[in-house]
């Protein structure tokens, strides 16, 4: 047999590998590690593909070579690491989990720094330009820079929210989730210093894409993941409504806001011991966020017996972001 060449690397610990795990899985696309201290894992849904696991900004670094075909990491560390060759291609940049920003921290005791403004009235009173400490200098260069604040970019791999407590820099520039890490160090984010927002993301090289059987891999990871979102946010509605005919019963749906379903609702005929009732069976699906609405609708035009229950995917004929994907190709 022949070996998957196609590879999907996952960030290798952590919250971040955590939540990757938990959503493929979701998806339908559970992992498998073949060993727990291995950096290998393989896929059963998609025998095809072999998991790698590694550091989120070394997965940008491997998929802009080449070296792996796909990789989910946040768009911190891409946007960090991508480069400007355009080697790389976001496929997804809303998988909906490992929410952070990347964000300017100074001291609470600079009590005149509320914003951006009154930090660049600040620096120029300093004896030097603004020290930040930073894992990410290429995005806070780009912003710092922007403003027109003089600075100096301070490296640093340990923890960040000591560096002003050392005295080895002035501010910092860190990803901020909760907040509550930055006050424990007498710290405070400023409310317009945010350089980039960010979420776990699908990337993929833009190169290896050109390989058939890696393009229909993009194809079913994004038809898998596109179809657990869409079921994520609908929900399933059975309802019974008596009626003189399917047409009447879809003539009072359409009267109403919520209850249309993606092209229209499905009716059947409910067989019941007594003769000449005329019941149907409504089935919709609903935007979660209107089934209270949705509900109230329902009951209004004389359906009862209402169920409502989870979807776990809803398949288009194509996935959106696959016909994105395919223009950006061609571009």
């Amino acid at each position: 047999m022949t070996q998957p060449t196609i590879r999907l690397s996952l960030p290798s610990k952590g919250r971040l590998q955590d939540d990757s795990l938990n959503f493929l899985a979701e998806c339908g696309l559970s992992v498998q590690k073949l060993n727990p201290r291995q950096y290998q894992a393989k896929m059963p849904a998609l025998p095809e593909l072999t998991v790698l696991f590694q550091r989120p900004s070394d997965i940008v670094v491997s998929v802009r070579q080449g070296s792996v075909d796909f990789g989910i990491t946040g768009i911190d560390v891409l946007e960090e690491k991508r480069g400007d060759n355009g080697d790389i291609i976001v496929l997804h940049d809303t998988l909906g989990f490992g929410n952070c920003s990347l964000m300017l921290a100074v001291p609470e005791a600079w009590t005149e720094v509320t914003t951006i403004k009154s930090l660049k009235s600040y620096t120029a009173t300093l004896p030097q330009p603004l020290r930040v400490a930073t894992k990410f200098p290429v995005l806070t260069e780009r912003f710092l820079a922007k403003q027109n604040i003089p600075h100096t970019l301070i490296s640093a791999e340990g923890t960040l929210e000591t560096a002003p407590t050392i005295g080895y820099a002035d501010i910092i520039s860190d990803l901020v989730s909760s907040g509550q890490t930055l006050q424990d160090n007498r710290l405070r984010a400023l409310p317009d210093g945010i350089i980039q927002t960010s979420q776990a993301a699908l990337i993929a090289n833009r190169k290896n894409l050109t390989n058939p059987a890696t393009l229909e891999m993009a194809r079913r990871l994004l038809e898998y993941i596109e179809a657990h979102l869409r079921a994520e946010e609908n929900l399933l509605v059975i309802a019974n409504m008596r009626g003189e005919s399917p047409e009447a019963i879809a003539s009072k749906l359409f009267t109403q806001t919520s209850v249309g379903g993606l092209q229209g609702p499905t009716i059947s005929p409910i067989f019941t011991r007594e003769k000449n009732q005329n019941w149907y069976s409504i089935s919709v699906v609903i935007r979660r966020d209107h089934i209270p609405q949705a509900i109230t609708e329902l009951r209004y035009i004389g359906g009862s017996g209402i169920i409502v229950t989870p979807v776990t995917y809803i398949f288009e004929e194509e996935p959106p972001r696959y016909k994105a994907m395919l223009t950006a190709l061609k571009g």
